[in-house]
């Protein structure tokens, strides 16, 4: 196993033993390489003997992390001659930076922060090493040396509404979400769209957790919206196993995301939205390697989507018929052919107030400013 392919205890015993060491030496100082102190003319990102990818959690958690896990076995598969850094459980902390310090130190020119909160860390440890480049997952700040990149998850999402809205029975839905960023409020908001689209009479419950991934919260915010007689459970969380399962055990039906859930539950299982980073994750490398990284589309805010093949449906469960999957796949190649947008306006928020005129389809870059949930979500944006 690599020194990065963390579990949780040698994770917390490698930043012991990290923290003695660098306050042995003064602090934390940053990695020194030859690239960072050879003459100018080299691209930044190029030299290195290794890529490094830092996830938030476990790469086994049939979420965020395990599609970005394949993703970096996708690149180890592509550069054979590389080495292929992985740490799982990193914290949205300094503690971050440390890491991918050390990861420059074993050689690594590019590296991948996959997570929302690994971007202000990045940002730090970029600033301090022109002579790298940082690819951030989902960032909306950029700099010199650092992009981001994300993938317009949201018309599956909306795809995944459809099918909801068509196989509920009680016409209650139920979100449980993470945090209150734009990104979370976009799926919120269109996972509704999709399901009133196809039934009006539809609502989706929201229930904010506060955390990433915390099993005992997904838990308890999933037997509460049973309770209430929601009968289609989805998430924004990173960790999905809980929630699938819960739903499973419950007799009720649950829509996946991020990754493909659906073993978890062979009974009520719909479909889901889910990420193909592997293709993206190549190109991406060898843009950089080949010192194309200035003039690429990288650099800056880099945004994909079903018809780039980044963003997916899972497969459909056993109990969805094939009417209800024509249906979606119909949407689904409408969304591809630009003739289906699915934030074009007129669209309300839950207060009647209209956030997006008639006619008007708001560019990507707005609707990742999303501050505002749509008619037809019971709930409140924590402040």
């Amino acid at each position: 196993m690599s020194r990065y392919a963390f579990r949780p205890f040698v994770f917390f015993t490698w930043i012991a033993i990290a923290s003695l060491v660098l306050a042995a030496c003064g602090g934390a100082a940053p990695a020194t390489t030859p690239q960072a102190t050879a003459a100018g003319g080299t691209a930044p990102g190029t030299g290195g003997t290794a890529v490094g990818f830092i996830f938030v959690g476990p790469r086994d958690d049939y979420g965020y992390n395990q599609a970005a896990y394949l993703g970096s076995e996708a690149v180890k598969q592509a550069f054979p001659d590389l080495k292929v850094l992985q740490a799982e459980n990193v914290p949205e902390t300094e503690e971050a930076e440390r890491i991918m310090e050390q990861m420059i130190r074993d050689g690594a020119m590019i590296i991948f922060p996959t997570s929302y909160g690994h971007l202000d860390p990045a940002l730090a440890v970029a600033e301090r090493h022109p002579e790298a480049i940082f690819v951030h997952q989902g960032g909306l700040k950029t700099a010199e040396n650092l992009g981001t990149y994300f993938g317009t998850i949201w018309e599956a999402v909306y795809l995944s509404g459809v099918a909801a809205g068509k196989m509920t029975q009680t016409n209650k839905l139920g979100y449980i979400v993470s945090f209150p960023i734009p990104q979370v409020l976009l799926n919120i908001n269109a996972f509704t769209l999709g399901a009133r689209s196809v039934n009006p009479e539809v609502t989706t419950t929201v229930v904010f957790t506060a955390n990433w991934c915390d099993p005992g919260k997904q838990a308890e915010a999933a037997n509460t919206l049973i309770a209430q007689g929601v009968d289609v459970l989805t998430q924004h969380q990173d960790c999905t196993k809980t929630i699938v399962e819960t739903a499973e055990r419950n007799g009720i039906m649950s829509v996946g995301y991020h990754a493909d859930a659906s073993t978890l539950a062979p009974k009520g299982w719909i479909t889901g939205s889910i990420w193909n980073w592997g293709p993206l994750y190549v190109d991406m490398v060898k843009t950089i390697q080949d010192g194309k990284w200035a003039d690429s589309p990288y650099k800056g805010k880099y945004r994909v989507g079903l018809k780039d093949g980044v963003v997916d449906l899972a497969p459909f469960g056993a109990s969805v018929s094939e009417e209800i999957q024509a249906l979606v796949m119909e949407k689904k190649q409408a969304i591809i052919a630009g003739t289906l947008y699915p934030f074009e306006g007129p669209i309300k928020d839950q207060d009647g107030t209209v956030r997006i005129e008639a006619g008007v389809r708001p560019a990507v870059e707005d609707l990742e400013t999303t501050d505002y949930l749509v008619e037809g979500v019971i709930g409140t944006i924590p402040k």
